[in-house]
């Protein structure tokens, strides 16, 4: 009887997936770690040895095409040296690159001194070992270049957003390390240290540097901001929006020719990914407006085919949590997106996950076409992955009925891979962090708008079934 009922209902997703009548809601309930961040005398904070010790590494990519390296640490009690020794033979250091340090206040908080260092003229698809030094005190690391700008070349991008520093923000960036992602594609929302008052603020963005350094040192995280980096605090005189957030994390973003480093661009092996700032003005005739003009006309998909947007408030997003707060970047950019056929657009903000189908709601002007979202060949799949596993918690509370749009959702902790395997295709996973454990949740193949248009749909739900059964069967 029991094979029976699963036969049915297998037969009623397979329906539902076919014929797109619905999305999936799961029922899953996390049920592990409180929401609560990692008390200061946990391990994962840890001082590294000797007096001002570099510590709090970090790297992103440092120029437009992936040949450069901004590398970033903070020693917390003298300037000491801005040099980075590195090459490509581990305890051999033939290069030499000299950066620049900076400290600031935030209200009586006085920062440690935050070194910067561009990294330039690099080999591709090389490992580069590097070590910064401070005194009698020095520690090594290393990194790997990505291949060069090709439209085959294969890469793997971690996706992570809302991270925090509690436990389950542990669990997260533990299974994360251990995905064979070769890069991260930050959605915001870092150390959630706003949610703290006067000095406390600047003791959590150090620990939280601390705390994702065993994978930050090692390969690049590409940062987008959220609404927890602006840090405007007037009841501490605090009114300089992002403030912490730019003294202690800096993108490569004159090489894209942004006037801000909020919004920039960077092309990364088979990949042009685009950051969006959606706590800056980017309404008509802004800055940010018109650099993404500008922007999406530089893309080349004979060179980079996956033309990939982050952004930090989900435009579609059927959570109670944050519901329609990115509708007002949607009447902005959605036109362009549709236009330039991105691939897919990963935003956070809304702690729980979710996926759509391709939609687009550009028909509609006001006065008259269609008024909600309708399928779009054109269009991107839209991900939120707001679910890192900060100390505000699960979004647990989708809008029901489930939208049309909408293809997947479930309110658990976890991150995201793409895996870029050639011009055509990608294989995206959703792993849901399951009370501790690593669970492939969501997966589907991903086909290239530009060169992967063609390619037959049936290939397409095959993979929607397998994660349509794989997931019921989970839970």
């Amino acid at each position: 009887m029991e094979i029976h009922h699963l036969l049915l209902v297998i037969a009623v997703l397979l329906s539902l997936v076919l014929h797109g009548e619905s999305g999936i809601t799961s029922s899953f309930v996390r049920s592990e770690w409180p929401a609560v961040d990692i008390p200061l005398d946990h391990h994962v904070f840890s001082v590294p040895k000797g007096y001002n010790a570099p510590q709090q590494v970090h790297i992103t990519q440092g120029d437009y095409d992936g040949k450069a390296v901004i590398i970033s640490w903070v020693t917390p009690d003298e300037p000491a040296s801005s040099t980075v020794h590195y090459g490509p033979v581990q305890g051999k250091y033939d290069f030499v690159a000299q950066g620049t340090y900076s400290n600031y206040t935030f209200y009586k908080y006085k920062s440690g001194y935050t070194h910067h260092c561009l990294v330039s003229g690099l080999k591709y698809d090389t490992k580069y070992y590097y070590k910064i030094e401070s005194g009698e005190s020095s520690r090594e690391f290393w990194f790997v270049t990505p291949p060069h700008v090709h439209p085959d070349a294969s890469y793997k991008f971690g996706i992570i957003g809302d991270l925090g520093q509690t436990f389950n923000s542990l669990s997260t960036l533990e299974h994360y390390m251990r995905s064979g992602a070769q890069a991260v594609l930050f959605l915001g929302d870092l150390s959630y240290a706003d949610r703290y008052q006067y000095n406390d603020v600047g003791v959590r963005w150090d620990t939280w540097g601390r705390f994702v350094e065993p994978s930050t040192a090692y390969q690049p995280w590409l940062w987008s901001a959220g609404n927890h980096e602006i840090d405007y605090m007037p009841y501490m005189g605090e009114v300089t929006p992002f403030k912490n957030y730019l003294e202690r994390y800096t993108t490569p973003y004159l090489a894209s020719k942004s006037s801000n480093p909020l919004w920039y661009a960077v092309r990364r092996a088979s990949a042009h990914i685009i950051v969006l700032s959606s706590y800056s003005p980017f309404v008509k005739y802004t800055p940010q407006w018109r650099w993404l003009a500008e922007e999406f006309k530089r893309v080349d998909r004979e060179k980079t085919p996956w033309l990939i947007v982050l952004m930090h408030a989900p435009i579609y997003n059927s959570n109670e949590a944050h519901f329609k707060e990115g509708e007002s970047m949607r009447a902005a950019f959605e036109e362009w997106f549709v236009e330039y056929r991105v691939d897919v657009i990963f935003a956070g903000h809304v702690h729980a996950y979710e996926r759509s189908y391709r939609v687009s709601n550009v028909r509609y002007n006001v006065s008259s076409g269609d008024r909600f979202p309708v399928p779009d060949t054109s269009a991107p799949v839209y991900i939120t992955v707001g679910d890192g596993g900060n100390q505000e918690g699960l979004a647990g509370r989708f809008r029901e009925p489930q939208p049309e749009y909408s293809a997947f959702r479930e309110a658990s902790y976890g991150h995201s891979t793409l895996d870029i395997k050639n011009r055509t295709h990608a294989i995206y996973h959703w792993n849901r962090n399951d009370d501790g454990k690593k669970v492939e949740t969501d997966e589907f193949v991903l086909y290239n708008q530009y060169w992967g248009k063609n390619i037959r749909r049936r290939k397409l739900k095959k993979h929607y079934i397998k994660s349509v059964v794989v997931d019921w069967i989970a839970s």
